[in-house]
């Protein structure tokens, strides 16, 4: 089962670097351990990847976090790699971390299996009412730290088009890639 069976349903997505063991420790560190410093590096190196990109979105959405882990964590780091990459290009979406948020506190993925994943994530998102109208036709950017089954981003893609929004374009950090 790959994505030529099951086709992702964002439309395009990048990644900066191989989500292997020595990403693990950094994203860890810049998720967990309030290795925020990392954040201009990342969102330059995110630029870099794909500045297409940014001409296509009209918007900006940084994969939201419930707001309890919020509390706890402090910080969404999703959202401030968002946040940094509007100071570096040049071609601006709107940032709109309102647009998409996360209904319930899912457990963490960590150690769940693909399906697991997904089953957790699984209506965990809603666009609120007061903004499908600004998503109808629209493309939006989603910004995350990592893509390791991809069960989030699919999850989030899936609620901004069933809002209406055309297109969705995944940027991350760091992704899983499999052996073979």
């Amino acid at each position: 089962m790959g994505c030529h069976n099951y086709p992702p349903l964002y439309d395009q997505a990048r990644s900066i670097i191989v989500y292997n063991d020595a990403a693990k420790k950094l994203i860890l560190r810049f998720k967990h351990g309030d290795a925020t410093h990392l954040v201009p590096t990342f969102s330059h190196w995110l630029k870099r990847c794909e500045e297409d990109f940014f001409k296509k979105a009209d918007y900006l959405i940084p994969v939201p976090l419930h707001w309890t882990r919020l509390l706890q964590r402090r910080y969404n780091q999703s959202a401030l790699l968002a946040m940094s990459l509007l100071q570096v290009i040049e071609d601006k979406p709107i940032y709109a971390p309102s647009m998409l948020r996360r209904t319930r506190r899912t457990p963490s993925q960590g150690h769940k299996t693909g399906q697991q994943r997904h089953d957790n994530v699984k209506n965990a998102f809603v666009v609120p009412h007061r903004y499908q109208d600004k998503l109808r036709g629209k493309s939006v950017m989603l910004i995350d730290d990592v893509m390791t089954t991809g069960a989030t981003l699919e999850e989030c893609s899936r609620t901004l088009k069933q809002a209406g929004c055309e297109r969705v374009f995944v940027l991350t950090v760091a992704r899983a890639v499999k052996d073979g």
